[in-house]
């Protein structure tokens, strides 16, 4: 996709010159055309399910029938696949206005669901990072009083089983602290330990460079941050250190997340403009990103603005100004 985009800049440019805007009609025609259906692959019901029941073909599939469909196994699968899922879901938006839950004294700089939505986590300039319980009518689950940090949390991580968050700060230092427990108030080295993870060598003082993006790999084994040193992080859980370093961009890295569950794959997007994707598979070898995704006029903006989904398939960069790019691999 990243090609056809590529190749259609530039066979444009070139049609621009000698004039020919019907060829590169035709030629954005058939782009068009195959998001599309890359789109439809993505989002439409089983075939089968489509069948339940009398009616238009062309209407969208009601729940009901995907449901009974379900239940039925109609797909020989037993269950929703992920363009099921996606249907199912795209039949329904938010009718209620916002509500305020909560109010604090100082800015939120994070905000962000667990995977599964059950828990939010919101994170403030007065170094209080707070779990709210979502299915339990967003009763506070964990208040957390930080380790003093420079200017603000910057991000937060939930591990997967949602025993551990980790929070990061202008300083190369993360800390990890357990949210598993049944206390809710959790002081920092006084009733419950923040455990410090050093990013750094270790010989420069600790205030080297900031971390503003941290998130866990999908086994929980490690984490990776985007620092303000232009550079990507990973960092070994197991044998508490650092593992690796990526001079990823020739800017700050204000974004970064494993790109799916085999942890291979690494998303960054940077204050360059540029996204990029690295596979520590053959990095070593190439020193060089797998792919970069071009396209965006102003900078990465924001912690929670570059996702992949764990398909492989697609991720969703999303620089400062509004528009929202979506990038098949």
């Amino acid at each position: 996709m990243g090609y056809s985009l590529s190749r259609l800049t530039l066979e444009s440019d070139h049609f621009d010159e000698v004039g020919s805007s019907q060829t590169s009609g035709k030629l954005l025609h058939n782009l068009e055309h195959e998001v599309a259906q890359l789109t439809k692959l993505r989002s439409a019901p089983h075939e089968r399910l489509n069948q339940i029941g009398p009616g238009k073909r062309d209407l969208p599939v009601s729940v009901v029938k995907m449901l009974a469909g379900r239940e039925g196994n109609y797909s020989g699968r037993g269950r929703f696949s992920s363009a099921d899922r996606c249907h199912v879901l795209s039949r329904y938006l938010p009718v209620k206005g916002p509500g305020l839950v909560d109010h604090m004294p100082s800015r939120a700089y994070v905000s962000q669901f667990s995977a599964d939505g059950s828990l939010f986590i919101a994170a403030f300039q007065d170094s209080q990072i707070r779990i709210y319980n979502v299915d339990k009518g967003w009763k506070i689950q964990k208040n957390i009083h930080a380790k003093t940090m420079r200017w603000t949390v910057t991000d937060t991580s939930l591990s997967p089983d949602q025993h551990h968050l980790v929070y990061a700060s202008m300083s190369p230092i993360v800390h990890m602290v357990n949210v598993g427990s049944s206390q809710i108030e959790s002081l920092a080295n006084v009733t419950e330990i923040h455990e410090g993870l050093d990013f750094s060598s270790g010989d420069d003082g600790g205030y080297s460079f900031g971390i503003f993006s941290i998130k866990f790999s999908t086994d929980g084994h490690e984490l990776v941050a985007g620092s303000s040193d232009d550079s990507i992080y990973v960092y070994d859980l197991e044998a508490n250190k650092p593992s690796l370093r990526i001079l990823a961009h020739t800017s700050d890295v204000n974004t970064v997340c494993f790109a799916d569950e085999s942890g291979h794959l690494i998303y960054s997007g940077s204050d360059d403009t540029l996204c990029k994707v690295w596979d520590r598979r053959c990095f070593k070898a190439t020193g060089r990103p797998a792919g970069v995704l071009t396209g965006h006029l102003e900078a990465f903006q924001g912690k929670g603005v570059l996702n992949g989904i764990t398909d492989g398939w697609t991720t969703h960069p999303r620089p400062k100004i509004s528009n929202i790019h979506l990038i098949n691999q």
